[in-house]
């Protein structure tokens, strides 16, 4: 049985303090903290094996690519893909949507096409999006949402039709929580023969995920925020689609053979994979996979609902505060607004209490817009936080509220 204690010990800096205060560290959804085990085998990787891979045939570079290979098995099983091929590692989850757009997004895309994202995506699930429409000279729509920050889903089903090429939607949203249904939208989508893209950055650690259940075609997340390092993520892909891709990066590993009039293409996935890798994230992304299944997603999640419900309750009790997201199936994320004080007040003043939360937009302007504020501060809760924690950010919200409201 997982013992709270024991696992805040597993990551050192929980034990920090913070303007003399204990750290309380609320912010996630930006990127999560990282375990021992996962700090220590960065380390081995630099002191005891420290190698390029797939290029040497000396014994540090063979030791190097064998744990870098055996990490994309363990993707495969994590997700449940069908082949360790559909495994593509990447920077993390915006490079693996822009490699989706870049390379099938061009090709298959033409003027009158259509791309469906949701007015709550992250700027990365955007920004790509925008790019190859305005090139191809196909239309990008917007899938709305009501107050409570969940899909139309009604308004959603009218918008797909056989010129929609591509759903990209975001599986959790980073700013309000909101779970979508994405089993349902990935049925309809295909039933139009479109692909769907689920960007998953923000529930790969706090849901189970089956590609194959799902039947996703594309899905995107990174690992600084499912406790390993950053700078590293994956991109799946089914298999029959990535060999139809092209890559968009050219130079080493990506390719078969090379001459001044033709270059081969390496096979999947290495055709995606230009370059040195990052491969110490890769290792420690396997640690951190390994961690998560040792604690469980069954007491994870019922660690973060409590979190989550508690939260919700004592946050509500505060006079002039708004919760911004109130879906009905809702991961553990709060975004609030306080009457009358600016978010970034909120949060310098919550950081000289040692409490760390987020404060902005969190890359999401269109829905700040649509909200009609200009950030929200919020807090996003791991397995690793306590509902004491909680109680203390309620009440440095009260001592900033009478300070600034």
């Amino acid at each position: 049985m997982n013992n709270l204690d024991n696992i805040r010990n597993d990551f050192p800096i929980l034990s920090k303090k913070v303007n003399g205060k204990p750290l309380v560290y609320f912010d996630n959804g930006a990127t999560t903290q990282k375990p021992n085990s996962v700090i220590q085998i960065i380390s081995d990787y630099y002191k005891d094996y420290n190698s390029n891979v797939h290029r040497g045939v000396h014994q540090l570079s063979q030791l190097a690519t064998e744990k870098y290979e055996n990490a994309r098995i363990v993707l495969k099983q994590f997700i449940n893909a069908s082949y360790k091929e559909e495994v593509i590692f990447t920077k993390g989850t915006t490079e693996a949507i822009n490699i989706v757009a870049s390379s099938y997004g061009r090709k298959t895309l033409s003027k009158g096409d259509e791309v469906i994202i949701s007015a709550m995506e992250h700027h990365s699930n955007i920004v790509p999006w925008q790019m190859i429409c305005e090139e191809k000279g196909a239309k990008l729509i917007i899938a709305p949402i009501n107050n409570d920050g969940d899909l139309i889903m009604d308004q959603l089903f009218d918008l797909i039709n056989y010129n929609t090429k591509i759903i990209s939607l975001t599986h959790v949203s980073n700013t309000l929580g909101t779970i979508n249904p994405i089993q349902e939208i990935i049925d309809t989508a295909h039933s139009y023969n479109a692909v769907v893209l689920i960007d998953a950055a923000q529930s790969i650690q706090h849901l189970p995920i089956d590609v194959q259940q799902l039947n996703c075609d594309f899905l995107a997340f990174s690992g600084h925020k499912m406790y390993g390092p950053t700078g590293v993520g994956v991109l799946f892909g089914k298999k029959r689609i990535l060999e139809e891709m092209d890559p968009i990066q050219g130079g080493g590993d990506m390719i078969k053979e090379v001459t001044f009039n033709k270059t081969t293409y390496n096979d999947l996935p290495y055709k995606f994979e230009a370059g040195t890798p990052n491969i110490v994230g890769v290792i420690g992304l396997v640690e951190a996979i390994k961690y998560i299944q040792k604690i469980g997603f069954e007491f994870i999640q019922k660690q973060e609902s409590a979190l989550l419900i508690k939260a919700t309750h004592s946050l509500r009790e505060i006079e002039g505060l708004r919760i911004i997201g109130n879906a009905n199936q809702k991961s553990s994320v709060i975004s609030f607004v306080i009457d009358g004080v600016h978010p970034f007040d909120i949060g310098t003043l919550l950081d000289q209490l040692g409490i760390a939360i987020r404060t902005g937009h969190h890359c999401t302007q269109p829905l700040m817009d649509y909200f009609k504020i200009p950030g929200t501060a919020r807090a996003s809760f791991s397995f690793y936080n306590s509902e004491d924690e909680v109680g203390l950010m309620v009440e440095g919200l009260k001592k900033a509220v009478k300070m600034l409201a």
